[in-house]
């Protein structure tokens, strides 16, 4: 028996390799093979499914990789390919909507995140191709509307006749055809709300006007999308960093060269600079704004001392000298590319970015690092080089980068958290995310981790559950926390809820007198929690092992 399976399975082996053979389109023959496929698509689409023959057209040439799917599915024959392609489609008609979605500069590998479910043909739901063909006809490139889709899906479920009529009204303030494309491209959301423009998109595109009219947009851009699209890609990111401010549009008129030359990668990683200070992002854009300077600072690479650099930014010794007591996490040296984390960590991010919001942006620039020995840690030298041998040495680099990017400077106690924190650097920011969004202070994280380094370890999901048990059904703030950091690192289900319920249970039926608080009822261990139960009533251990203790309690404690 065993022997007739194996002729079977090598039997089955061989066809499909040869099968795969002959299937494989000679490289000679693939761009004859692809161009017959276009055409039956959009044979088939235009004919079959009634689409124009220029939109058919339009989704078959820009949706490669199902078109080369496709051709995998055929034996490939130069005199009867296309034969069997409209053979294939008359017997296995194509998921339309993949073909479409692709064809409109979505990736192919994430095209099946926006498959509507359970439909396969336009004329099931033409929503999304009526709005397409809409934009498309008034001169959106058609394998740019991936763009629109990705953001601002809402623009595909208006009609046609309302895209048309809001485009018109963009026409109406000033703007080119090709200038509305561009700017609608850069930011989607102006297509939504239906015909009529409301006030704050009108409001922005006067604004947009008055500033192209101020660049001198008609010698300076050349007339295509991408052009257009360029520029207001740029302008956005000022934007979207403070659309109220009106200082901000005139400041944006007179430094048109901003816009000309530097690219947007480098304008978004100069506004996430200075907005990991962590003030308002209005202000970050004025900051570029009036010194475009700053975009020609180094802000990446250079090494500081952080004891010279808050020196530098005009702090007394005493006060170097209490920071230095408070967060002795931060002090040795770190990287320049870290110090608006590194100024988070000690709360001094509010003052020093006034420092350079004030005229003292040049103060980033001037600062170098004098003595080659200054700051540096032997302690932290000697992890170092420990960790450079080590075969996991690369997962540790990237958990210590970390650790400096949230503000721990090089030195020993960087090392000693570093020992204790597991998971992958991803996943230690995420959980450190989770504690920053969950509306706790930065510099009090940073505090929490030096004392209890593993709160590190824990689920994101873990995290959240444990501090909203603290602060809803515990009654406590988030401020405990300073008190009691270890509290993070216990089991909710095991440990934390079943010992509080008990708790307040005995005290509402008058059982104990004594008030404990979370970090005596939490942390004792389980013998000595155990006792103390017995010491109120010899009684109350069965009671809690009964109706309170789960299962894995009561194990580990029949086992000890």
């Amino acid at each position: 028996m065993f022997m007739v399976r194996l002729k079977f399975a090598l039997i089955f082996h061989n066809f499909s390799t040869v099968a795969a053979k002959h299937r494989r389109v000679p490289s000679k023959y693939k761009s004859l093979a692809i161009g017959k496929a276009q055409q039956a698509i959009t044979d088939y689409l235009h004919t079959t499914r009634s689409l124009s023959y220029t939109h058919a057209e339009q989704i078959a040439s820009n949706a490669s990789v199902s078109i080369r799917s496709l051709i995998l599915k055929l034996d490939f024959s130069v005199p009867t390919f296309s034969k069997s392609l409209r053979k294939h489609l008359s017997y296995h008609p194509i998921n339309e909507f993949e073909f479409f979605f692709e064809s409109i500069g979505i990736d192919y590998s994430e095209v099946s995140e926006f498959l509507p479910e359970k439909k396969f043909f336009f004329s099931e739901d033409r929503t999304v191709l009526d709005a397409a063909c809409a934009l498309s006809g008034f001169g959106f490139p058609w394998n740019k509307l991936g763009k629109l889709y990705k953001e601002e899906r809402l623009v595909f479920v208006q009609s046609p006749g309302e895209l048309e009529s809001r485009l018109l009204k963009f026409k109406d303030i000033g703007f080119s055809t090709v200038a509305v494309i561009g700017t609608c491209l850069a930011i989607p959301r102006a297509l939504c709300g239906g015909g009529e423009l409301g006030s704050e998109i009108r409001c922005l595109f006067v604004k947009l006007k008055r500033l192209f009219d101020e660049f001198d947009s008609q010698h300076l851009f050349e007339e295509n999308v991408d052009s257009w699209l360029a520029v207001s890609r740029k302008i956005r990111i000022f934007y979207d960093l403070g659309c109220e401010n009106e200082e901000m549009w005139e400041l944006m008129g007179r430094n048109k060269s901003l816009f000309l030359e530097y690219s947007e990668e480098a304008l978004v990683k100069k506004a996430k600079y200075f907005c990991r200070f962590g003030v308002r992002k209005e202000d970050v854009a004025l900051l570029i704004l009036r010194n475009p300077a700053i975009m020609n600072f180094d802000l990446e690479k250079p090494v500081i001392s952080v004891t010279g650099m808050l020196k530098h930014f005009g702090l007394r010794q005493d006060e170097v000298d209490a920071v230095a007591q408070k967060y002795p996490y931060v002090l040795g040296r770190n990287k320049l590319k870290n110090l608006p984390y590194v100024l988070r960590a000690i709360d001094l991010h509010e003052r020093i970015f006034d420092i350079l919001k004030n005229g003292n942006h040049q103060l980033l620039a001037s600062y170098s690092v004098m003595d080659p020995d200054e700051d540096l840690d032997r302690e932290y030298q000697e992890g170092l080089e420990e960790l450079q041998n080590l075969r996991t040495k690369t997962h540790n680099i990237q958990k210590l980068d970390f650790l400096h990017e949230i503000g721990f400077g090089e030195n020993g106690m960087a090392m000693k958290v570093l020992q204790h924190v597991h998971g992958t650097a991803v996943e230690l920011q995420d959980r450190f995310q989770i504690l920053l969004n969950s509306g706790i202070i930065f510099s009090k994280i940073c505090l929490l981790i030096r004392s209890a380094p593993k709160i590190l370890n824990q689920k994101p999901h873990s995290i959240q559950d444990k501090l909203r048990f603290l602060c809803g059904e515990m009654g406590d703030s988030l401020d405990y926390l300073e008190v009691f950091p270890a509290y993070l690192c216990f089991d909710l289900e095991n440990r934390i809820s079943p010992r509080f319920r008990f708790h307040k249970w005995l005290v509402e039926k008058g059982l104990s007198e004594k008030s404990y608080s979370i970090a005596s009822i939490v942390a004792t261990s389980e013998k000595a929690f155990i006792a103390r139960l017995y010491g109120i009533h010899p009684a109350i251990p069965k009671h809690w092992f009964e109706r309170f203790a789960n299962r894995k309690t009561r194990a580990t404690v029949i086992l000890n």
